[in-house]
């Protein structure tokens, strides 16, 4: 039995509690239109377009996108959009006022990106009867690979908000200074690290189907 069996979350929940961060993120957008925030839009119509992937990923790449990795990946974003939303009574977001929050978004946010580098190198790795990647490798592409996106990410954030500050438009994305950037870094290993552990058993599934597809493209070019 695993853990969401344990605590009662069933598929159901699951699928429910997605739902409603999506319509979540439908306000929230809504929200930014009313307010005319160049940020809140961008941000929240780029995590809609992400609560999309799955559905997309199963549909035509025919990886088993089930009730828990739709869910991880959908709060993800979700608490992402929020952080730069908050709540309509606040004048302070989330990412202003609790001092852990951004810490958390980039943790799940990198387990996110962690799981697709696993997923990736695993299927490759079953695919490929010449390659052989030792589990040590494994864990080290995984760490690298989250460490890369995290410091293309941090220059991304610094890179827009110089844009932004020079255009004098809305902050789409923050960069709160170096500690905070470092400490980013940190946590984005945090959620590397998870991935790296129990990756396996979560995206088994997700794996299995990326090694058929390279299968099937290389049988189609014999």
């Amino acid at each position: 039995m695993n853990l969401r069996d344990r605590i009662g979350v069933t598929e159901r929940r699951q699928r429910q509690a997605t739902w409603m961060m999506e319509v979540g993120l439908v306000a929230m957008f809504g929200l930014g239109l009313v307010r005319g925030s160049t940020g809140i839009v961008v941000n929240t119509g780029i995590a809609l377009l992400v609560t999309q992937l799955p559905p997309v990923l199963e549909r035509d790449l025919g990886l088993p996108m089930d009730a828990g990795l739709t869910l991880w990946i959908t709060s993800a974003v979700f608490l992402h959009a929020f952080g730069v939303v908050g709540f309509p009574w606040s004048p302070l977001t989330p990412y202003q006022s609790v001092w852990w929050y951004d810490h958390l978004t980039h943790g799940l946010s990198a387990s996110v990106v962690a799981a697709v580098g696993y997923a990736a190198v695993r299927a490759l790795d079953v695919h490929s009867a010449e390659v052989s990647y030792p589990p040590e490798f494994t864990v080290v592409f995984v760490f690298l690979f989250v460490l890369a996106f995290g410091v293309l990410w941090e220059v991304i954030e610094f890179a827009v908000a110089g844009l932004a500050a020079a255009i004098g438009s809305g902050n789409v994305l923050t960069q709160y200074g170096l500690e905070d950037t470092m400490l980013d870094l940190i946590f984005d290993t945090v959620g590397a690290a998870v991935v790296a552990i129990w990756g396996g058993a979560r995206l088994s599934g997700v794996v299995t189907a990326l090694a058929e597809r390279f299968d099937a493209a290389r049988r189609s070019t014999e």
